[in-house]
């Protein structure tokens, strides 16, 4: 046996492939288990995912520039998965992410600016 209870890429990361018709890659999966044929190929450009990470531990109390990131050109979507007034640790010691940053554009790079762009815009705040 190589590999038991297998699972894609976790979470909200997902949300970054989409593949020809706007098929996700949990319905791709599925599709192929159930053996239809299903084109693989992507879509042109390219797509990332940012995992907010928790900079330092203490009580949330707001996540600053969330709108300015959001107007960032590529940006396509920002979630915060952490509410307000809770506890957070940083990784090792704690077992979350701030959220996550999702973008598109015409190659990696570009991609990659705009997460790295946005992310600088938000300041989490801390009691």
């Amino acid at each position: 046996m190589l590999e038991l209870a297998a699972r894609t890429i976790g979470g909200l990361c997902s949300r970054s492939l989409r593949f020809l018709d706007g098929i996700s890659l949990e319905m791709m999966i599925l599709m192929n288990a159930l053996g239809a044929d299903i084109d693989l190929a992507p879509p042109s450009g390219a797509s990332g995912v940012l995992m907010l990470p928790v900079e330092r531990g203490g009580v949330l109390q707001e996540i600053e520039g969330q709108a300015e990131a959001r107007t960032v050109t590529g940006i396509t979507g920002l979630s915060i998965t952490i509410p307000i007034d809770h506890t957070i640790r940083p990784l090792p010691w704690g077992d979350r992410y701030l959220g996550f940053l999702f973008a598109e554009g015409n190659d990696a790079l570009e991609v990659e600016r705009a997460l790295r762009l946005a992310h600088g815009k938000l300041k989490t705040i801390f009691s």
